[in-house]
Parts: structure tokens; sequence; C-alpha cells
């Protein structure tokens, strides 16, 4: 269920579908790396301006699904035109800042993004750039990245599966928008 809360901004009523916390595991793979499940937390909010904020946190998974170490932090805004042009200004924990620059499909919810900039400080690694595809589908949150350094062309490096996070907020919420006359079971109402 896509709820559209009464406060987000006009603009971004295409984009809540990402609203929301989100967590699920992916796997990362790169040369130069190690090979590795990984964990994810994900959050996309708004305070009523034309942005939503983005925060992720990744975490290397052990054969059991344990934490092991913290593997990836990145955060960001995400903004939306008229024409479904989506652009993202985010900052990540290895000193790297980029602006992606793409587009919301039309008639689905699958968001391209490529990187148009780059900015890096002297620690963080090598990177020229990256692609990301993230769709909304059957109810979860989907999304596979790509990049490349001066060393190795484009290739995928990391994708995730992600499941919204039900909050005892969002329950409450909800108890609250159902019918008065419901039975307490709920059973009956469905008859």
């Amino acid at each position: 269920m896509i709820e559209i809360p009464s406060d987000l901004h006009k603009d971004l009523v295409p984009l809540a579908f990402l609203l929301g916390n989100w967590a699920g595991a992916g796997v990362t793979d790169f040369p130069g790396g190690d090979k590795a499940n990984f964990g994810q937390e994900v959050t996309f909010t708004h305070d009523g301006r034309d942005f939503l904020a983005y925060h992720s946190h990744t975490w290397v998974l052990d054969t059991d699904g344990n934490k092991v170490r913290p593997l990836e932090s990145e955060h960001g805004f995400w903004r939306i035109d008229q024409d479904r042009k989506i652009e993202v200004v985010m900052v990540r924990d290895d000193g790297v800042v980029e602006v992606w620059y793409g587009e919301l499909a039309d008639k689905k919810p699958q968001i391209d993004l490529a990187t148009d900039a780059v900015a890096r400080t002297a620690a963080s690694g090598p990177y020229s750039g990256g692609k990301r595809l993230y769709g909304y589908v059957k109810g979860d949150l989907m999304w596979v990245g790509e990049k490349q350094t001066p060393e190795v062309p484009l290739r995928p490096y990391m994708s995730a599966q992600l499941k919204k996070v039900v909050t005892p907020e969002d329950v409450e919420r909800w108890a609250k928008a159902l019918p008065d006359d419901m039975p307490d079971d709920g059973i009956a109402f469905f008859k």
C-alpha cells in the first residue's frame, strides 16, 4: 500500500512509493574488493519541502546473516520536476560527493540514475562514476548499482532487495483509519 502523506510537497507525489523505512539484504562484488553479502537499512523522509531526505547504511554479513562490520553509509536529497526528471545530491562516508541525474519511468515506479559529477577527498578510493536502477516491485524496493573507476569500466557492484519496515506508529495510524463499525476480530467486516 502506497500512502501519500497529506503534508507531502505536491512535486514529490510521484516519489511517494520511496517514503518510509526499508531493510533487507544484497550482494556486493567489485574488482579489488571482497565479494560479500550485506545487510541494508534505507530511509526516505520528507519535511514538507520539495525534496526527499535519503539515508542508507550497509554492513557486511557473515554466512549466518550476522553483522560483521560496516560497509557503506550515504546520505542525500532527491528532487523531481514536472517532467519526471530526478536529481540527487549524495555524500558517502568514504569521502565521495556525487550529483546524479535520471528519470522516473512512465507509468511504473522505476528510477534510472547516472552520475553527472563526482568529487572525491584525498582519502577516498578511486571512483569516477556510476549508474543506479531503483524499482518498486510487488511491495519491495529493489535496486542495482554499477560503478566505474579509472582502472575498471562501468559494471554492477551492488544490488539489494528491501522490505518496508512497519513501525508501531504505522499500525496506530492505520488503525485510526479503520471504520468505526469494524468488528474486534476484523473478519466479519470483509464478509
